[in-house]
């Protein structure tokens, strides 16, 4: 069984992984025939009130709000290998642009968090694929973009593309029901809530996207 890597942020929209799109990301997957496996790395985040959509002042591990998602099962992304695994997917959420690197405040001039950085790079290096859902194609925009030039959506924002691509990143026009394939970089990547109004819109697009992940392995 194809064991596939999950990358989570957090738990929540706002300072974390999207719920809807990570749930979304591990049904596709399952339903596919694959293995999920949850990875975070351990660090801090800012808490976010998902009401009032404020910073609450208190901090948060990265690593433990993201095993309420995976339901405990989950790993420390510091000890995850990408000879352990035949892709990883990053799904969506503000938390994958602050807490997995800090797009969200840097922009093109951004950085990525260490160990994500180092596993996204093994897993090109090694040519297995690498699936970037919402937000989080800006990810793999800063970790690959000046050396490979990966094409990356998310999906129609003029403002955004245009940062991603300040990254060295070619940005693709996506709808919210498609995926974009770079099949030269093995990268997929999919809209979902960058432009979905429904969760079903999300899920079509995700379904898509880890569909054609799967299908570039090798």
């Amino acid at each position: 069984m194809k064991r596939i890597g999950v990358v989570l942020a957090g738990c929540g929209v706002r300072d974390g992984s999207e719920i809807h799109e990570a749930v979304l990301t591990l049904l596709a997957i399952d339903r596919n025939g694959a293995k999920a496996v949850c990875l975070a790395p351990d660090m801090e985040l800012n808490e976010v009130n998902h009401q009032s959509m404020e910073e609450t002042g208190a901090r948060r591990n990265v690593l433990i709000e993201s095993a309420r998602i995976a339901r405990g099962e989950i790993g420390d992304l510091k000890k995850a290998s990408a000879l352990d695994l035949d892709a990883i997917v990053l799904p969506g959420g503000f938390g994958a642009a602050k807490n997995l690197c800090d797009f969200a405040t840097a922009g093109a001039q951004g950085s990525v968090q260490p160990d994500v950085l180092r596993l996204v790079r093994e897993m090109s290096s090694a040519g297995k694929p690498i699936c970037a859902i919402c937000i989080a194609p800006t990810v793999i925009a800063l970790a690959l973009g000046k050396n490979l030039s990966p094409q990356l959506t998310i999906g129609t924002d003029k403002e955004t593309a245009q940062a991603l691509e300040a990254t060295g990143s070619r940005h693709i026009n996506c709808a919210v029901n498609d995926c974009v394939i770079d099949r030269e970089h093995r990268i997929v990547s999919t809209p979902a809530y960058m432009l979905a109004g429904r969760i079903s819109e999300a899920a079509e697009g995700i379904d898509k996207a880890i569909k054609a992940t799967l299908e570039l392995i090798r």
